[in-house]
C-alpha cells in the first residue's frame, strides 16, 4: 500500500468519525407488541420487542386485561410492560363510573409494578378530555409509570390540535394510524405529526403494521418505534370438536387462537431497521 493510499484511507476514516460525532449513529427502530395474552407477551420478549402493550379482546379494539394476566406478565417479562386502560369496547366517551373503573385499573398497575399504562378519553365533540386524562397521567407518573395515548387519538376531529393537547397533559407517546383504518393509509398524516411533534412526543404508528409495509412506513414517516400484534393463528389441540354450536355472537373459528409469533417479531424488527 502506497503512502498516499494510506493517507487517503486515514482521511476517510477521520471524516467518518467526525460525521458520526456530528450526526450520531442512525437510531434503531424499536418494536412494541400488542399482546393479547401472557403467551403472546412472552413471545414478544423472545422475539426482541422492547415493550409489550398487554390487553384483551383485540377483535373489539382491546380492553384492559385481567389482574391474573397482568401479574403473570410482570413476573415473566424483563422488557417494559404497559397495560391498556380501557374499560369496554366502543367509543371513548366514558361515564363517571367507567372513569372510576379505569382509575382503579391504573392503581392496580402501579401496585403490580408495571412500567406504563395506555390511556385515552374524548369529549362528545371529538376533542381530548384534558381534565380526566390529566388526572390519569398524574396518577401514573407520580409513581414513575410512563403513559401512552392510544388510538382514541385517531377519533379526534382535529389531529393536530389533539397532538398539542396530548403533549400538554404530559403523555410520552401517541399510538396512532394517522386517523385512518391502517397506518399505511395514514402515512402522510403520520409524517406531518412527526414533523409537528418535533421531538416533544414520540409518534408510534400502529394498525396493520406488517412485514409487507414496515420498512416503507419507517422510511416515509421517520418514526423510531412501531406497534404490531405480529400474530398468527394457532389451531386448538382439542380432539373432540362440537361443530354445532357457537360460543360467540360473532361467527368464527372456535378452535383457533391468534397469538404473537416469535419469528414475526424478529422479522418486523429486522425489516424496520433495513
Amino acid at each position: 500500500m502506497t503512502a498516499q493510499r494510506m493517507t487517503n484511507d486515514l482521511e476517510d476514516t477521520m471524516t467518518l468519525k467526525d460525521t458520526l460525532k456530528t450526526t450520531g449513529q442512525p437510531k434503531r427502530v424499536s418494536l412494541e407488541v400488542c399482546a393479547n395474552s401472557v403467551t403472546s407477551a412472552v413471545a414478544a420478549q423472545e422475539g426482541g420487542a422492547v415493550r409489550v402493550e398487554l390487553c384483551e379482546n383485540l377483535k373489539e379494539g382491546g380492553t384492559t386485561p385481567s389482574q391474573g394476566q397482568i401479574l403473570m406478565a410482570r413476573s415473566l417479562l424483563h422488557i417494559q410492560l404497559f397495560v391498556l386502560i380501557r374499560s369496554r369496547a366502543g367509543d371513548f366517551l366514558y361515564t363517571d363510573l367507567e372513569y372510576q373503573v379505569m382509575l382503579a385499573d391504573i392503581r392496580y398497575c402501579i401496585e403490580a409494578g408495571c412500567d406504563g399504562v395506555v390511556i385515552g378519553i374524548l369529549n362528545a365533540d371529538g376533542t381530548i378530555d384534558k381534565p380526566r386524562c390529566l388526572e390519569m397521567v398524574r396518577l401514573a407518573k407520580q409513581w414513575g409509570l410512563k403513559v401512552t395515548f392510544h388510538r382514541a387519538f385517531d377519533m379526534c376531529k382535529d389531529l393536530y390540535q389533539a397532538l398539542e393537547d396530548v403533549i400538554e397533559i404530559g403523555c410520552d407517546r401517541i399510538l396512532t394510524s394517522g386517523g385512518k383504518s391502517t397506518a399505511m393509509e395514514g402515512a402522510t398524516v403520520l409524517n406531518h405529526l412527526v414533523e409537528k411533534a418535533a421531538g416533544r412526543i414520540s409518534i408510534m404508528p400502529g394498525a396493520g403494521v406488517s412485514e409487507a409495509n414496515v420498512a416503507d412506513l419507517v422510511h416515509f414517516t421517520g418514526v423510531t418505534e412501531v406497534h404490531s400484534s405480529a400474530r398468527v393463528p394457532v389451531q386448538s389441540k382439542m380432539q373432540y370438536k362440537n361443530d354445532h354450536i357457537l360460543m360467540s355472537d360473532v361467527p368464527g373459528d372456535e378452535f383457533s387462537t391468534d397469538l404473537t409469533s416469535v419469528d414475526r417479531v424478529k422479522k418486523l424488527i429486522e425489516l424496520a431497521n433495513s
